[in-house]
């Protein structure tokens, strides 16, 4: 790890074989925790490369629970948090809409690191079980069209990366990955980054990853999400190449609300709002959704514009397909066996 650490010292980049022996050597029992620290520091001042970026998830999902290739078009949409918005979880939220409109959405998240509350705080609130293993996450796919995918249940060699990750306080090179390491093989993704410097590097870095068709955005205020506050800068990958364009809440009918006013709270108020969005209760919040929902429609394939996705997912959740997509997740959870779940 010496010779890592003093190369990134000097500013210099790891070459893509180069840091996936860094990372392996990090996972190491013998890595002590200032060692990760100062690891991920050196990356995060130097600036992460798309060569880096790939190794690290190559490994990590070397190294993940494993789950068998599903069929084809399932996607996810986590963001990379980071953005210290404290805005309520959209993503989450908008992964039911997804499921509801008919996209298998594998949805990997988180407890809160950076932000007030994580995905994964928010669905144990509801009932959700954090601990689905491999055949039960096809189950719910195939079932339901979406499961959830524990980060700390997927990823048990990283407990001690994520203390770290939990001391420093500040986003790392895993703010930008924990979207891209999830287990299951993705055909598609939507990726909120909390830099718009990365918008681009992170699009080839999902061409690299073999993705099909993926949305990279940095939203208004420099959120994770789509915002309706200005303008949200996507990055899109689309047959092997990448273009951007800017788009406002306006562009695709939609009402502008300040970030002020889609402001979380604790794991139980944003429970509440996730309800109420899937029940159609109209405001910043629902408008949010349909944004996010809207764009995650047409970067799956879905739908054809934005608008079209936009229209598809009012449609998901007044037909209660949304709805019906947590609740049946929820049963789902509550009749199963239980398993250990890392802290």
């Amino acid at each position: 790890m010496k010779h890592v650490l003093n190369k990134l010292s000097d500013g210099h980049s790891l070459g893509r074989e180069e840091m996936r022996e860094a990372v392996r050597e990090m996972l190491q029992e013998g890595t002590t925790e200032s060692e990760i620290a100062c690891f991920l520091t050196l990356l995060r001042i130097k600036g992460e490369t798309v060569d880096e970026i790939t190794a690290l998830v190559e490994v990590l999902r070397e190294q993940a629970m494993p789950v068998r290739k599903l069929e084809q078009g399932v996607m996810d949409n986590c963001g990379t948090g980071g953005d210290r918005s404290q805005s309520f979880n959209i993503s989450t939220t908008s992964a039911f809409v997804l499921a509801g409109a008919g996209v298998k959405v594998a949805k990997h998240g988180n407890r809160s690191i950076t932000s007030r509350t994580g995905s994964a705080d928010v669905l144990e609130g509801l009932g959700v079980a954090l601990d689905f293993d491999g055949e039960e996450i096809e189950e719910l796919l195939n079932r339901n069209n979406i499961a959830f995918l524990y980060a700390p249940f997927v990823h048990k060699s990283l407990k001690k990366v994520m203390k770290v990750r939990r001391e420093m306080k500040i986003p790392t090179i895993f703010n930008l990955i924990g979207p891209l390491t999830n287990p299951v093989q993705l055909d598609t993704q939507l990726v909120g980054v909390f830099r718009r410097d990365k918008l681009e590097t992170m699009a080839e870095v999902l061409r690299e990853l073999g993705r099909k068709r993926a949305v990279v955005l940095n939203g208004a205020g420099q959120m994770d999400e789509a915002s309706l506050a200005g303008e949200n800068h996507l990055t899109i990958l689309e047959d092997d190449r990448i273009s951007s364009v800017i788009l406002k809440a306006e562009d695709v009918g939609l009402n502008s609300y300040g970030n002020e006013e889609i402001n979380g709270g604790s794991a139980g108020e944003n429970a509440a709002i996730l309800m109420n969005v899937l029940e159609g209760r109209e405001g910043a919040h629902l408008d949010t959704v349909l944004f996010n929902s809207g764009i995650g429609l047409y970067a799956s394939g879905k739908a054809g514009t934005i608008s079209e996705g936009v229209h598809l997912a009012r449609e998901s959740i007044r037909s209660g397909n949304a709805l019906n997509a947590l609740q049946s997740m929820i049963h789902y959870s509550a009749n199963r066996r239980k398993k250990v779940i890392p802290s």
